[in-house]
């Protein structure tokens, strides 16, 4: 019972009526979605960009719950190629961590420092960050908000192979004269 309460202390810190009144509660759903994409979505979202009342030196944007972020995709070879670093204070003591081992540590942190990293370096980098609440799984503890689910546009896969492809259409037209 005590972890709990912990928990949804965690969950909610920050998150007074002041900061969240008139804001909606968007929620993502990272099941399935590549990292890049859903994290501009998010910062897009974290900064207000999306309403018609956006202003750069103002905090308006809305709150962002983003769940089941183990399960969040990566293109390409990012799983074994993308290192996260830090350094301890130590001399000597540059740590690096790849993708594949911090998804398995945190996941979380994935998500918060793509979108972090999308946000401008200013003063209202924190206040933003502090609007976003990321969950490993699909479960919350902002049930009695309002929440709109957020729909993500379709992604638009380029064509890998556009040679080949007009080759065979070539192809497929010389047959039929």
């Amino acid at each position: 019972m005590a972890a709990a309460a912990a928990a949804l202390r965690r969950a909610t810190a920050g998150l007074t009526p002041a900061v969240t009144n008139g804001l909606r509660w968007r929620v993502f759903d990272a099941k399935g979605q590549v990292l890049g994409r859903l994290s501009s979505r998010i910062a897009v979202t974290l900064m207000g960009k999306d309403k018609p009342t956006y202003t750069p030196n103002k905090d308006e944007g809305d709150v962002c719950i983003v769940l089941n972020a183990q399960d969040i995709g990566v293109t390409g070879n990012k799983l074994t190629d993308k290192v996260y670093y830090w350094h301890t204070g130590y001399i000597g003591h540059l740590k690096e961590r790849t993708l594949k081992d911090q998804m398995r540590k945190d996941s979380t942190e994935v998500i918060r420092k793509a979108v972090s990293r999308m946000l401008p370096r200013n003063k209202l980098r924190d206040d933003r960050l502090l609007k976003l609440r990321i969950f490993a799984d699909d479960s919350h503890p902002f049930t009695d908000k309002p929440l709109e689910p957020y729909i993500m546009p379709p992604r638009k896969v380029r064509e890998m192979r556009p040679r080949e492809k007009r080759a065979a259409r070539r192809a497929k037209q010389a047959v039929k004269t």
